[in-house]
């Protein structure tokens, strides 16, 4: 069992503390926030994440997790410090490191034992371990020394706990032998592939590995474009070429792109780091314009289908960028939603857990509905957006009771073809061919 500090309770560092106390470590969580941590220690998590509760109170209530303000109390015992905290784009794209300077330095004054190893889980550009080096080297008023490690984070949002127990490989780099077996023992009740690098190449592993991911949505939403011209089902043809196993079948699903806080972030710092170095990499420029595209695919269709959305009122089935969170950033949805009110449309929005996110984003600019129905009732337009299960199981015969016209923009491919055209609705979805089943019953 070792003594380990967080950094930040963000979504990387709770998820981090949760699941490192549930395999017998001895956890505690430094948080600025004072009302954040007397939450967290009373058993509740601020974040949504499916089985992050349970956790949480099992292991505060079996004295291995605790939560705190007092970077003292947090640091001094510790053998093991991760920093958690966030990374946000700058304008140009480059990752803002101020929040990773300010722990380091704070780590260094608050650590009192030897050798304590610090563990970097964010996402940050190659070379910054070098820089929280001299930053622990600059505030640290005794002769104690550390180690540092890369130990980026794979998780994902919905699926973050069994992707922590169940993930394909774990990933430490250091130039510390000591350092490297220390983690590796850390993390061996975890039962999974543990890699050794040094810490350039475990700080790319990450943003290549996220960069790579982008650019297989990318290329099948290029793809689906190619298909509704050409007359193909990109669900076929994505199937088809998931069969071969060199190319594989996740990642290849059509949609209105990726959002989140990590690929935008990942593909932004990858094209930077490559500016940086003299080695432009216009691949992954490419990526994020056919992503920036896809955002808005639904609004084209719309326009085209409609000509003007002016009057309109529109309702928008899922807010977070993807189902299983309530994280909203770089969502499709807030920018569709933008793009509707500043056409003309009335929008009201329906999700089971993000509203809140939301509307610290969008505030009054759209209406807000309790269920689905409600925001269905009496709409001229519908665009899901986000495949929460509520959403994907939906009674299709809503879409026509409730809606002044059953016209459906479908930019998750929620619902098979065959299936729609058994019900009197106009169905517009991604990289498929547009479905108008029993056309005489439709609203003229």
């Amino acid at each position: 069992m070792k003594k380990i500090a967080i950094a930040g309770t963000g979504y990387v560092g709770l998820v981090t503390g949760v699941c490192l106390a549930e395999i017998g470590h001895d956890v505690i969580c430094v948080e600025r926030d004072h009302h954040k941590v007397r939450i967290l220690n009373n058993g509740y998590s601020p974040i949504y994440e499916p089985g992050l509760d349970a956790l949480l109170k099992k292991n505060i209530a079996e004295g291995r997790l605790r939560f705190t303000n007092s970077p003292t109390i947090g640091y001094k015992s510790a053998e093991v410090i991760m920093i958690t905290v966030g990374t946000p784009q700058n304008e140009n794209g480059a990752l803002d490191l101020q929040y990773i300077e300010q722990i380091s330095k704070e780590v260094a004054r608050s650590i009192k034992r030897n050798n304590v190893i610090v563990v970097t889980k964010s996402t940050v550009p190659v070379g910054t371990n070098k820089k929280i080096k001299n930053w622990i080297q600059s505030e640290m008023q005794s002769s104690l020394k550390f180690q540092l490690v890369s130990n980026p984070e794979f998780i994902s949002q919905g699926t973050a706990i069994y992707d922590t127990f169940h993930g394909d490989r774990i990933i430490i780099g250091s130039d510390s032998k000591e350092a490297l077996n220390t983690l590796e023992e850390l993390y061996r009740p975890f039962g999974l592939p543990i890699f050794k690098t040094d810490m350039n190449s475990a700080e790319l592993i990450k943003v290549a590995s996220n960069s790579f991911l982008a650019l297989k949505i990318s290329y099948v939403n290029a793809l689906a474009s190619l298909c509704e011209h050409a007359g193909g089902n990109i669900e076929d043809v994505s199937f088809g070429m998931g069969l071969d196993t060199r190319i594989g079948s996740s990642f290849l699903k059509a949609g209105v792109g990726f959002g989140g806080s990590c690929l935008p972030k990942d593909t932004h710092a990858l094209v930077q780091m490559g500016n940086d170095s003299g080695e432009a990499f216009n691949l992954i420029e490419e990526v994020i314009k056919v992503n920036k595209k896809q955002e808005l695919k639904l609004v084209e269709k719309a326009l085209n289908r409609f000509k003007s959305l002016r009057g309109k009122r529109a309702a928008i089935l899922g807010l977070s960028f993807k189902p299983n969170t309530d994280d909203v950033r770089e969502a499709v949805s807030i920018k569709l939603a933008k793009r509707l009110v500043h056409e003309g449309a009335t929008v009201i929005a329906y999700d089971p857990v993000s509203i809140p996110n939301a509307k610290k984003v969008l505030g009054e600019q759209i209406s807000y509905a309790d269920t689905v129905e409600e925001a269905l009732l009496y709409a001229d337009l519908t665009f899901i957006v986000t495949e929460w299960e509520e959403i994907k199981n939906l009674q299709l015969n809503l879409f026509h009771e409730l809606m002044k016209e059953p016209v459906i923009f479908d930019g998750r491919n929620c619902f098979h073809l065959e299936t729609i055209k058994k019900y009197p609705v106009e169905y517009y979805s991604i990289g498929r061919p547009l479905v108008i089943g029993k056309i005489s019953t439709l609203h003229q």
